[in-house]
């Protein structure tokens, strides 16, 4: 397995085959949902394991040092085998030189107990974004990953 960083205009396909699989496939988001005025500016992480993407998310920097994570998926066949791991990790080591001190990111609520493990806690209420429950979760930084 190997994680690259690429700039939208080279990740965007790959990323968004990913994308499409999990959330508009898998979880019923809607497509016009998938693509946003964020992604190209945002650093894209992807995990390829040979030729193919099996995995990818996105570090927006937000300024005022904040940085939000997001489209963070995995294919389902390759889920539970550390690649969500090794790609947050990457993340989050990427805001820092940007200058965040904090992370925040929108977890759907099956995913806080992943996040929680490092170091993200949930904030606020439960709310729906494209149709799934979620929460806000903050990260302070610098913060050592459990």
């Amino acid at each position: 397995m190997e994680i690259l960083i690429k700039p939208w205009a080279e990740a965007q396909n790959a990323a968004f085959l990913v994308r499409q699989e999990v959330f508009i496939w898998e979880q019923g988001v809607p497509e016009e949902f998938e693509i946003d005025e964020m992604d190209p500016s945002a650093i894209h992480v992807l995990a390829y394991k040979g030729a193919q993407c099996i995995g990818t998310a996105r570090l927006v920097d937000l300024g005022g040092g904040r940085a939000q994570i997001g489209r963070m998926a995995v294919l389902v066949s390759f889920r539970n085998q550390g690649i969500g791991r090794q790609i947050l990790e990457n993340l989050i080591g990427r805001a820092k030189p940007l200058g965040a001190s904090f992370l925040i990111l929108h977890s759907q609520l099956t995913a806080i107990s992943f996040y929680e493990k490092f170091g993200f806690i949930a904030e606020g209420p439960t709310y729906e974004e494209a149709g799934i429950a979620h929460r806000n979760m903050i990260l302070s930084l610098p913060h050592t990953i459990k």
